[in-house]
């Protein structure tokens, strides 16, 4: 069974900033230049044509303006999908209980402090 690709590869692309879950869609996504960053470049935003606005869209188109690529940091990506077609960015609040998203945990570092111990 051979799957037919599309000419040129839409990515959904799922991460927290602020406390809150960015959805968004690219053409390209990559491994940065920079250690520990993805590299997302060429949003693509919904049509300004429809009657109804999403307002968590317009917030990120506004957040994005003027931005041709931008870099996450790896421990804050949940999840990056190769789709068939764009939907709608979006900004969502994460889960808190029953969720099945749970951040990757971090060493907790302290400046002269001792292992395991704050």
């Amino acid at each position: 069974m051979s799957r037919r690709r599309p000419t040129q590869p839409v990515f959904r692309i799922c991460f927290i900033n602020q406390g809150q879950v960015y959805e968004v869609f690219a053409k390209h996504v990559a491994h940065g230049s920079m250690l520990g960053f993805v590299e997302i470049e060429h949003l693509l935003f919904g049509e300004r044509t429809q009657v109804v606005v999403d307002p968590s869209e317009e917030r990120l188109k506004t957040e994005f303006a003027g931005v041709s690529r931008f870099f996450v940091p790896l421990h804050a990506v949940i999840r990056i999908d190769e789709v068939e077609k764009q939907g709608p960015a979006r900004i969502t609040r994460p889960e808190r209980e029953g969720g099945t998203v749970a951040p990757f945990p971090t060493p907790l570092y302290t400046p002269g402090g001792k292992p395991g111990k704050p």
